[in-house]
């Protein structure tokens, strides 16, 4: 059988596109695979979030890139010692697309371990089917090539993650969580986009109906900052189009990634997230990490093992999700920042400042990036830690598509306005009040005003969102009230310092984008 394909590893032997069945019985086998109240698989994984700091671009221009960089040399040494352990491995191999229209869609394929079957089973429900998946002749443009138990010393962790973008194949090391997987894919693919001219999104994206028309809304956002969430929640019986990636092309054509959600789980509530609720509790959705008892019994609130509870289903056991090839031109565009002192619940940005706001990639840490980033204030451009090159050409590109195709930007605050959950006076941005803002921006029934501070528009009021609320609209009238106004100047000076600063490490950013701030 081995014969027959042409892999870049030579394994022992193959399990080649195994269905879904066969994999649920391989990933039952795992001694850290259990069987929930849902009869969904659930996995404890020894690595509970990505590995930001074993990830490394091999190249011999590391001054094309932003993100560490190991050489050609080494990345031959480490790829011909993962060769050599494969030669005495079993291997499954998966095989499908990234994206599913015709003229974008990219042929992918996962190798790995059979002892990690449920990363198998959990990445086939993320590609898409389509012609000569399966095949013998299938030539994938993109391979994660990934061997759980195959340590790498030297590396942090003793862990690496080798992504090699002139033969777009990643080589995962030593990490039992899926998200490795699945973005090592998407990393190549965010090349991909970008040399066809379009820039990749770390959005979701969605349709909401408006007075007989479909408003085409991405959402952009780091992981955990709300993006599932935000695209997931029903504005005008709104319809989820995609969960994690989209690429925005030249005119606003946009185009899907992933056949699948991989949602994370923490604190689901079937009251605020019915749509994901009811897709996670499918019994052909697996699950990571989510907290369980002996009984099967699942706990979306339990964090004593991690925060960063997963779950991936197919996009089929959403009720009503749309199909990015029937959509429009993108309308608006949410950048997503979970944040807790002076960033309002929305604002509205014009021309260079979106790019720059874009660029900024401003959130607070949350789990999916681990304890490294759990908690931190961050900027991440474009809120895409997975843009393999260098990051100036997001914030270039992003300013590029909108002078092209101009859509309404917005910054939207998904965490709290006035201070952490201690803090008496603060206020928190709940789901509901996101869902509100969301409507109101595509139904264009937001009254807004310049701030003096930002030079943004803020809102003087939003449909759905009462008096009592007002303040979340409002940081400086919260500030004000409460007897903090030196504390909220403090911070408007010290984010003005903090943002020029940031945006001047990136040489060869356009200078419109820096100015707009």
């Amino acid at each position: 059988m081995l014969r027959e394909y042409s892999l870049p590893v030579e394994p022992r032997n193959v399990i080649f596109n195994p269905t879904h069945e066969v994999l649920r019985e391989l990933a039952r086998k795992q001694s850290n695979c259990r069987v929930s109240e849902f009869d969904n698989l659930n996995t404890a994984t020894e690595v509970t979030a990505r590995s930001k700091a074993s990830t490394y671009i091999v190249t011999d221009k590391p001054e094309q890139h932003s993100d560490q960089t190991i050489d050609r040399k080494e990345g031959t040494r480490v790829a011909e010692a993962q060769n050599a352990y494969i030669r005495e491995q079993e291997m499954i191999v998966i095989d499908g697309y990234i994206g599913n229209d015709p003229e974008f869609r990219t042929r992918a394929r996962l190798i790995i371990e059979p002892s990690a079957a449920n990363i198998a089973a959990m990445q086939k429900h993320l590609y898409y089917d389509g012609p000569g998946v399966g095949d013998a002749d299938f030539e994938p443009e993109t391979t994660v090539i990934y061997t759980p138990n195959m340590k790498m010393e030297g590396y942090p962790n003793d862990r690496l993650i080798a992504v090699d973008l002139d033969s777009c194949v990643t080589r995962v090391f030593n990490s039992d969580y899926f998200g490795e997987s699945k973005k090592g894919g998407l990393r190549m693919w965010n090349k991909l986009v970008y040399d066809r001219g379009g820039l990749s999104l770390h959005a979701g994206c969605k349709v909401i109906p408006v007075e007989g028309k479909q408003k085409v809304g991405l959402i952009v956002g780091l992981s955990g900052t709300g993006k599932t969430t935000t695209t997931f929640t029903k504005q005008n019986d709104s319809e989820p189009v995609q969960d994690d990636f989209c690429a925005l092309m030249p005119g606003g054509k946009v185009y899907a990634t992933e056949n699948g959600c991989f949602a994370k789980t923490f604190g689901l509530d079937p009251r605020y997230e019915p749509t994901i609720h009811a897709a996670v509790c499918t019994p052909d959705t697996y699950m990571e990490n989510v907290s369980m008892d002996d009984d099967g019994k699942v706990d979306f609130f339990d964090t004593s093992y991690t925060k960063n509870g997963r779950a991936v289903f197919p996009m089929k056991n959403v009720k009503g999700a749309a199909d990015a090839r029937s959509l429009g031109k993108a309308d608006f565009l949410l950048i997503l920042n979970c944040n807790e002192n002076i960033i309002p619940g929305v604002a509205r940005l014009s021309g260079p400042q979106a790019a720059a706001f874009f660029m900024l990639g401003e959130t607070k840490g949350t789990s999916a990036g681990g304890k490294e980033e759990e908690g931190k204030s961050l900027r991440v451009p474009g809120t895409n830690p997975f843009f393999p090159l260098l990051h100036r050409q997001q914030g270039n590109r992003m300013l590029e598509l909108l002078k092209g195709s101009p859509m309404e930007v917005y910054l939207m605050n998904t965490g709290r306005v006035g201070g952490t959950e201690d803090v008496a006076d603060s206020k928190k941005v709940k789901i509901p009040h996101s869902s509100a803002i969301v409507k109101a921006i595509a139904e264009n029934t937001i009254t807004w005003e310049k701030d003096s501070d930002f030079g943004y528009d803020v809102a003087v009021s939003v449909p759905g969102i009462d008096d009592s609320d007002h303040d979340i609209l409002r940081p400086r009238e919260l500030y004000d009230r409460a007897g903090r106004l030196d504390e909220y100047k403090d911070h408007v000076a010290r984010l003005k310092r903090e943002r020029g600063d940031y945006l001047k490490k990136f040489e060869g950013l356009e200078p419109a984008i820096a100015a707009a701030l």
